[in-house]
């Protein structure tokens, strides 16, 4: 039986850490807001600012980020992040004043934004370029099975507390993510393979790009109107991603009047579609123009919240959880997967670092606009309808984001769209497989 190819096992290693960073964290959050905030009795502002900053955070280390993959290599920064993140939650088991809840909430995120996405889809993009989409949303589907792990914190913490189960969360983040940073691996051309299994052309620890790969420098990158579309656009997918990842919960618990562990399930519903459409969107984005499907996503986030924001029966959050979380799904892996079909792998770390500084702006400003709106209004219901105005305006991004022509060779990937196709439009099939 012949072995299953080391690309492979970068994805494996990858969807595991996504789960467990997003299940006791990221997704977590919104869970931890109930009883925190009857506990304090803190504002909805307050604990958006949370997660707000953690947007600051992954916005000033993204560049950062993306020279230490370069220098060290992406399991090495993923160990660190993973310890990091671990500790960050300790002290947020310690929390008893606003200053506290900040700071230890932005050790967490810097510890899970060096082992996270950036990290992860990093490694997979070196060894994949023919199934790059498909890898990449492979590896997305481990934020998707986090909505599991969701269910269990938010049992944990009704049963337990909160303090509790941030301390048990931290253990179980080092438990799983230390072993799960081994499948990491570096770059194929160390190895002496070739990105999708294909043949050795180089002798093993000599780097090699193929000759039909863009080569950019970053300074070329950040003098394209693609990477700036993109940059826009995913930051107007990220006003909805992040405001739902902290408010969801609140809000359906809110309009419908239901406990926190039944409105939990919204996030578990959620982010089962989600991971459905993380197998669509990979298989999609290797046949199709990425920027059309993105475009199209983008409606769906506009659609998804719309629904929420008059949600007054639960069938209603279950069609928000298929618009949005299928809209989700199908987005996310495309976006670092187009990026390194325009811009190469040579600075693809750099250049998603970089542009990390922009899409923050979504990530930050989206919860703060819904919890003014919430705490002014006393309803979800304004905030989530001007977030599905912005998400149409972030189709737009997407739609213009037409392919840069490469400044050193004028070849391209063979999965890549011409330099001026137009939406849409595929001149030549992808590859078979």
């Amino acid at each position: 039986m012949p072995r299953l190819f080391r690309g492979w096992w970068v994805v494996i290693g990858g969807i595991g850490i996504q789960a467990t960073l997003a299940g006791v964290l990221y997704q977590a959050y919104t869970a931890y807001v109930v009883p925190m905030m009857a506990e304090f009795g803190w504002s909805r502002t307050v604990f958006a600012g949370v997660a707000s900053l953690q947007q600051v955070e992954l916005g000033i280390t993204g560049p950062l980020q993306g020279w230490l993959l370069d220098r060290f290599g992406a399991r090495a920064v993923i160990r660190v992040g993973i310890v990091i993140a671990a500790l960050g939650l300790v002290l947020v088991s310690l929390t008893q004043s606003i200053p506290w809840l900040y700071g230890s909430f932005f050790i967490a995120s810097v510890g899970a934004t060096l082992a996270g996405y950036l990290s992860i889809s990093t490694a997979v993009v070196h060894w994949f370029e023919r199934k790059r989409a498909r890898a990449l949303g492979l590896v997305s589907t481990g934020i998707s099975l986090a909505g599991i792990l969701v269910v269990v914190v938010a049992w944990s913490l009704s049963t337990f507390g909160w303090r509790a189960t941030a301390l048990a969360s931290s253990m179980l983040l080092l438990a799983l993510g230390l072993p799960l940073a081994q499948l990491i691996a570096d770059p194929p051309e160390r190895y002496g393979l070739r990105p999708d299994g294909g043949p050795p052309s180089a002798p093993a620890g000599q780097a090699h790009l193929p000759a039909a790969e863009p080569v950019f420098t970053l300074g070329q990158v950040l003098r394209t109107p693609a990477f700036w579309l993109i940059a826009f656009g995913q930051a107007a997918a990220l006003l909805v991603v992040a405001s739902v990842s902290v408010h969801l919960v609140p809000a359906v618990s809110q309009a419908l009047e239901l406990p926190l562990q039944l409105a939990a399930t919204a996030v578990t519903l959620m982010t089962s579609v989600s991971l459905v459409g993380q197998l669509i969107g990979g298989v999609l984005g290797d046949r199709f123009d990425k920027r059309a499907i993105c475009a199209l996503a983008m409606v769906g986030h506009a659609a998804g919240l719309l629904v929420l924001a008059f949600a007054v029966e639960f069938w209603m959050v279950a069609l928000f959880a298929l618009l949005h979380g299928g809209a989700w799904g199908v987005r996310g892996p495309l976006m670092p997967a187009i990026r390194a079909d325009y811009f190469g792998r040579a600075v693809f770390g750099k250049v998603i670092g970089v542009s990390n500084l922009v899409v923050m702006l979504g990530s930050v400003a989206g919860p703060l606009i819904v919890a003014s709106f919430a705490d002014q209004t006393g309803s979800y219901r304004l905030g989530f309808s001007v977030l599905a105005v912005l998400s149409l305006v972030g189709c737009l991004f997407f739609a213009l984001a037409s392919p840069p022509r490469p400044p050193s060779s004028p070849a391209r990937h063979p999965s890549a769209q011409p330099a001026l196709a137009p939406l849409g439009y595929h001149s030549t099939p992808p590859p078979s497989g």
